[in-house]
């Protein structure tokens, strides 16, 4: 057993508690966490109140106060809107490694009670489901938004007021003031806006948001951000056109001031974005959403040469901490891997298996990303784990589906050539390695799978690939007598047809955790729904084809981002940081201020040059030291084991293990033809034996069966009429960029 929990058996079933921190590791998270909570509201509060001229005044005295130091005004605004949120990034360092890994396994409250992250209050619309807290964030970005405009709307109105121009002058001025209270606002946006992509990020570990929930965030801030940009810009035109010096104005280039061709690039840049990130082109064309989002560059470069180092200032920290993620996942993608196995399931899907360090930490509710440089350099396609970090110290398996181009040339690439209907029956012979590049692995800081006793497990066809990872990950649990809270599981699986089922089968439960049963009340329901009977030829069908390539791997994924090294990941954006702040001082004392710089767009291009140096420079001597430590740790991986070698494996030679598993599966499996799945009479019949408890529901799949989930959660929760009921608690797994 784990020697940092303890174990109380009740009712004949084991409870894992974990044991109390010491006293001084306590007190330093309470302090640190806030720390990290000051902090913010003091951050928020000071940009929700910049509108307000009381604080605007106070903003420009402090301007006027700080203008002779080496940082100059450029300084001034950093400290004050970019520092904190980089303050609040080496605090989280902090309580990420005191914190360690973190047991999110004791059931502290008794009583179910609601939360507002896990309540679905809308499960329709433009927004798709959102939880409470999500609406509360959306109100408050939209008061921000609303404030600001009108209080932007009375400064500006009193500013026209102290001229003495025509009505017409009034309307052209209050036009270009009402563009340019839009740009401001969409500049504080902008600082939130590379937050949430930022993947590895140590925020978003130390807020626990998996990257497929900040994704959304991402995209919900982009639509408002460009809005925003683009109204400005829309209200400089129609200015400027009214006085006929529409063209004039389009292409100045000023050197003091606002530089407005480069304004109109980046301007084009984020429409172009915009536009092809509509779910509708995305949707349809995937690879021109991504390949055109590469114009982040041009859009961030151009637009610090438009405002200048001083006003792009307000929203370097946050773009500062995506550069810092994002050269981090440069250079883990550099490596590449062999992939050990693979995997063809009848209905087309392809699992491979590829080599990790023991040392890479993930959990069961983890994605990767994952690029083939044979078939793309630029594109990388996500995919969830389908393995436990328990099941095996030298690999991780993820399970591919084949929806599209991409995934389509993934599986001839594997078969060495296209893909025949009756290839699925013949056993698939060795060629050449697949080497592949990763990402990752990301998600949730903590398995919050584990800290339910009652799940609901819900999946739409290839959703079911985290829900595998999750089941081992309980199994494993319990057979190594792990803390794992569990015990009461309810998967829900909806296909198209049978020839999905073997992707279940593949589980090996038995072999798992032999005596499962014993301690896990688990109940699989299958709903196969375009055929109204089983195929003739299902017993034949479910088995699956599998290969391996005779790999030595040495070391796999490399653990630079991700749920990685707190340490190592820690230094390097500490590191990083200084380096900025020195590069930036330097630059003023030994270049900007000598040879009298003084043009806007350059030392905003040269304030961009700095933000992408330092973690070239400053934190590239803490990847490479990184980067030997691995070599180093691998090294002695190697010599306690010499790493997974999985060799040819036959379709026959499997074909035991396979029925095996199927015989198991079937005990408590339930497949049913011809229907879907009523979720009303699911959660209506778990309300009335699972009784008064906390019900962890998480869904994965597409988003209508995610929306029917939402809505039955919320209908669940809301007729409650007296104690005797469960409070579910909705979680979504789906990921769809």
């Amino acid at each position: 057993m784990d020697e940092h929990s303890a174990a109380e058996e009740v009712n004949g079933l084991e409870y894992y508690y974990v044991k109390k921190k010491p006293f001084l590791a306590s007190s330093m998270e309470f302090i640190l966490k806030f720390t990290i909570w000051v902090i913010f509201i003091s951050w928020a509060a000071f940009m929700f109140l910049f509108p307000a001229e009381f604080l605007n005044t106070l903003f420009l005295e402090f301007i006027q106060y700080t203008d002779g130091t080496v940082y100059g005004i450029a300084g001034s605004t950093f400290l004050l809107f970019s520092a904190p949120i980089l303050a609040i990034a080496f605090l989280a360092i902090a309580h990420l490694i005191i914190s360690g890994k973190e047991e999110l396994l004791e059931n502290k409250s008794k009583h179910p009670r609601f939360r507002l992250w896990t309540f679905p209050v809308i499960a329709d619309g433009p927004f798709g489901v959102v939880s409470a807290a999500e609406l509360i964030g959306i109100i408050l970005f939209s008061a921000f938004v609303i404030w600001g405009i009108v209080m932007y709307a009375l400064e500006d109105l009193d500013t026209v007021s102290e001229y003495q121009l025509a009505f017409k002058e009034q309307c052209y001025l209050m036009l270009e003031l009402t563009g340019l209270s839009f740009a401001t606002i969409g500049l504080f946006l902008l600082g939130f806006l590379f937050l949430p992509i930022a993947r590895g990020s140590v925020l978003l570990r130390l807020i626990d948001i998996p990257f497929e929930h900040a994704a959304r965030y991402h995209i919900w801030l982009g639509h408002l951000t460009l809005l925003l940009f683009t109204l400005h810009g829309l209200f400089y035109v129609i200015a400027w056109a009214a006085q006929g010096r529409l063209l004039a104005e389009i292409l100045q280039w000023s050197n003091i001031g606002v530089a407005n061709l480069a304004g109109v690039i980046s301007l084009a840049a984020g429409l172009l974005m915009w536009v092809t990130s509509l779910r509708p082109v995305r949707r349809q064309n995937f690879e021109l959403f991504f390949y055109t989002h590469q114009l982040y560059i041009v859009f961030v470069v151009f637009l610090a040469m438009h405002v200048g180092d001083f006003l792009f200032c307000g929203a370097a920290g946050g773009i500062f901490l995506f550069i810092l993620d994002r050269f981090l996942r440069f250079c883990q993608s550099r490596r590449t891997v062999n992939v050990i196995s693979a995997s063809c399931f009848p209905c087309g899907s392809v699992e491979l298996v590829i080599p990790k360090p023991r040392n890479l930490r993930y959990n069961a509710l983890s994605f990767v990303f994952v690029q083939v440089r044979e078939l793309s350099w630029l594109q990388w396609h996500p995919f969830s784990v389908s393995s436990s970090p328990l099941g095996g110290n030298n690999h991780v398996s993820i399970v591919i589906k084949v929806l599209g181009d991409w995934s389509e040339k993934l599986r001839g690439r594997i078969l060495d050539g296209p893909m025949e209907a009756n290839q699925l029956e013949q056993p698939l012979q060795p060629h050449s390695n697949l080497r592949i590049s990763i990402e990752g692995p990301y998600g949730h800081e903590s398995p919050y799978h584990l800290t339910y006793e009652n799940l609901i497990l819900v999946a739409g066809g290839i959703g079911i690939s985290p829900f595998l990872a999750i089941l081992s990950d309980i199994l494993h649990r319990i057979n190594n007598r792990k803390p794992c809270l569990p015990r009461n599981v309810l998967l829900v699986w909806a296909v198209r047809t049978s020839g999905e089922l073997p992707l279940l089968y593949s589980l090996d439960m038995g072999s798992i955790c032999p005596y499962f049963s014993e301690m896990l009340n688990l109940e699989i329901q299958t709903y196969v729904t375009r055929e109204s009977e089983p195929q003739l030829e299902e017993g034949s069908s479910t088995s699956v084809s599998s290969f391996g390539f005779p790999v030595h791997s040495k070391g796999g994924i490399s653990s630079l981002v991700g749920t990685g090294n707190i340490i190592w990941s820690g230094t390097y954006v500490i590191v990083s940081t200084i380096g900025l702040v020195l590069s930036v001082g330097l630059l003023e004392l030994c270049y900007i201020n000598p040879f009298g710089i003084t043009y806007w767009w350059y030392k905003g291009i040269l304030f961009v040059v700095c933000m992408v140096a330092s973690p070239i420079i400053f934190g590239g001597i803490v990847i490479g030291l990184w980067h030997l430590w691995e070599r180093k740790t691998s090294a002695k991986e190697l010599d306690e084991d010499d790493g997974p070698k999985i060799g040819i494996m036959q379709d026959n030679g499997t074909r035991a293990q396979k029925e095996s598993s199927e015989e198991h599966a079937a005990t408590s499996n339930s497949v049913r033809y011809g229907g879907r799945p009523d979720f009303k009479e699911i959660f209506g019949s778990i309300a009335e034996s699972w009784g008064h408890v906390n019900v962890g529901v998480i869904v994965c799949g597409p988003p209508t069966i995610e929306s029917s989930v939402a809505k039955e959660c919320r209908t669940q929760n809301l007729k409650r009429k007296s104690n005797h009921h469960p409070v579910f608690h909705f979680n979504s797994h789906s990921f769809v960029l």
